[in-house]
């Protein structure tokens, strides 16, 4: 007897729908014809009986969406545009003009710094134009490094040289 009270209340218990919450389907037929489903009773409406089960949505494969992080390609080059390699800059006062490229972008932060044969020509600059002024005559060499907001060189340009030619007072 205790065995029968036991599957009673058992089968009481679990007869309660899991998800006290779950709305309750209705489903009739309008003057079309069409059957409407709604979570709204209406007098002409039946309840649908709902399985949990069916309530389960499949899993989705999403293998094949691109959903990693994109990497964003630091790599930039820096290059001479003017003067040209080996040119001859004929000016008596010695000033030369210079002017780089960055690519991909020159970003808020980033500094180019000069080189004239060697060494650094003043600070760090926020632009890629130079003017230089009282350039001995002879050969020399300009280099640019692209240095970031840290302070440390991302890219180098390669050597250019020019030939300034200025009157001699001889």
């Amino acid at each position: 007897m205790a065995k029968l009270y036991f599957i009673i209340i058992l089968t009481v218990i679990f007869s309660f729908p899991v998800n006290a919450g779950q709305a309750k389907v209705y489903v009739w037929r309008d003057e079309n014809g069409v059957l409407v489903f709604s979570d709204s009773p209406r007098a002409d409406a039946e309840e649908v009986k709902v399985r949990d089960d069916t309530l389960t949505l499949p899993s989705v494969d999403t293998s094949i969406l691109d959903i990693k992080p994109q990497v964003i390609d630091e790599s930039y080059e820096v290059v001479i545009t003017q003067p040209e390699n080996n040119a001859t800059i004929r000016d008596n006062s010695g000033s030369v003009y210079i002017s780089g490229g960055i690519k991909p972008i020159f970003k808020r932060g980033h500094k180019i710094q000069l080189y004239l044969d060697g060494n650094p020509h003043k600070k760090p600059q926020t632009h890629s134009m130079f003017a230089l002024r009282n350039i001995d005559r002879g050969e020399h060499q300009i280099k640019m490094d692209l240095i970031d907001d840290k302070g440390k060189v991302i890219a180098s340009s390669e050597a250019v040289t020019f030939y300034m030619h200025r009157t001699s007072v001889n």
